[in-house]
């Protein structure tokens, strides 16, 4: 079953570029720099660490974006925009979906309560008797916005604790951010 309807895709894509819109005026607020660019790209353009990897890179191949210098990881952790509860869903719904077009496939099920479930990456399957493939990721909507904007890395938000991860592959940063 599909993470968002497709009828839904446009408002789906506002909501998450409104989210990035409202992570950026936070950023702002506590004297991060960023750029005069679209939301998604300078948000994605933010995280210190990890842009696609986990590491101190400051070019992500995968997506064509350079990392620019960042405010400490506690002030990016702390980024949680309050948006209603229909743009909050429809911001993890899209951004979920952009991650499964990314990267398909039944090996990882990917999980941001409540809003959203996907399964990606090639690998093994969910069995007859049990529907969850065995590595299986779970998150918060915040902690999973300011992944999939690049606000923060997958290594800080998982030393900090707001990653729920079992299996192997227990490490998405080389997949984000997301770019629509």
């Amino acid at each position: 079953m599909a993470v968002i309807l497709e009828k839904d895709l446009e408002r789906g894509r506002a909501a998450f570029e409104q989210w990035c819109e409202a992570a950026r005026a936070e950023l702002t607020r506590i004297g991060v720099p960023t750029a005069a660019t679209p939301a998604s790209t300078a948000i994605a353009a933010i995280a210190n660490e990890g842009a696609g990897n986990g590491d101190n890179g400051t070019d992500n191949g995968a997506t064509g974006i350079t990392t620019m210098p960042a405010s400490p990881a506690p002030a990016r952790l702390a980024i949680a925009p309050k948006l209603p509860r229909p743009v909050m869903a429809m911001a993890v719904r899209y951004s979920l979906f952009l991650l499964e077009r990314k990267a398909p496939g039944p090996g990882v099920e990917v999980r941001v309560a409540p809003w959203g479930a996907i399964k990606i990456l090639d690998g093994p399957a969910s069995d007859p008797h049990n529907l969850t493939p065995p590595d299986v990721i779970e998150l918060d909507p915040q902690v999973w916005l300011r992944l999939a904007a690049g606000i923060t890395s997958w290594n800080e938000e998982k030393e900090a604790g707001h990653i729920s991860a079992v299996g192997e592959r227990d490490n998405l940063g080389w997949l984000l951010p997301l770019r629509p």
